[in-house]
């Protein structure tokens, strides 16, 4: 018979190469890079529309009715869409170098697509922002909490596009036993602007994308300062 962990340990690989190849064709040109074609934007949405309307009533919930107290966005005015970064929709850890770049990876992750929710209220745009993605282990990786440097951007778009504001996230994800293919979900509710010109708002794009650099900052943050060195005598 043959080797089953090594088996297991290609089907890993294999995984990861097809995640990787759906992510490159889901990327766009760069955080504050050009939007996609409408046309494109529209055949995408019509294929997916279904999926998209579950993963937003799960994530986001039924948009609130001037009704239930909430402002709500006046009809002639849409959302910012969500839009992944290209560079930025994948990421990837890997374990100490046995001699095969693919074999040591730990775990890869991807964007899958994002959902958002507007509300007005005194001038100011409220948004509800989601994101879905998927983890998949590599051969080194293993079941348990591992995080994900998440960083959401809203930008206005044009020949000289303007980042209105930039936050970033450590996105936990648990990946149980026995699992080595799971999706995780990030919400974000406290996200607001002034309203701006009607010319303006159609040009907004939230960006989002996974930023291993602001993962590093996180890290060194949160290392203890050196003492200073006592003075000799």
């Amino acid at each position: 018979m043959g080797d089953s962990s090594g088996m297991r340990g290609l089907g890993a690989v294999s995984a990861v190469m097809i995640v990787t190849a759906l992510a490159g064709c889901s990327s766009y040109d760069s955080l504050v890079g050009t939007k996609p074609s409408a046309a494109a934007s529209t055949s995408a949405a019509s294929s997916s529309s279904s999926f998209s309307d579950r993963f937003s009533n799960f994530v986001l919930g039924s948009p609130a009715t001037a009704g239930e107290g909430a402002g709500v966005t006046p009809p002639d005015i849409d959302c910012p869409t969500v839009e992944i970064r290209q560079g930025a929709a994948t990421y990837s850890q890997s374990g100490p170098d046995n001699g095969s770049t693919a074999l040591s990876l730990r775990y890869q992750a991807n964007f899958l697509r994002g959902a958002r929710e507007c509300a007005l209220r005194a001038g100011t745009v409220n948004m509800k922002v989601g994101v879905e993605g998927r983890v998949i282990l590599g051969p080194a990786g293993s079941p348990g909490t591992l995080t994900l440097p998440v960083r959401l951007a809203l930008v206005r778009e044009g020949v000289e596009p303007k980042t209105i504001w930039t936050k970033f996230y450590m996105v936990p994800v648990n990946v149980p036993s026995g699992e080595s293919n799971v999706t995780f979900t990030h919400v974000e509710e406290d996200l607001s602007f002034p309203m701006p010109s009607a010319a303006d708002f159609d040009a907004y794009v939230i960006y989002v994308g996974f930023d291993p650099d602001g993962a590093a900052l996180e890290q060194k943050k949160k290392r203890p300062a050196k003492p200073a060195a006592k003075p000799k005598r």
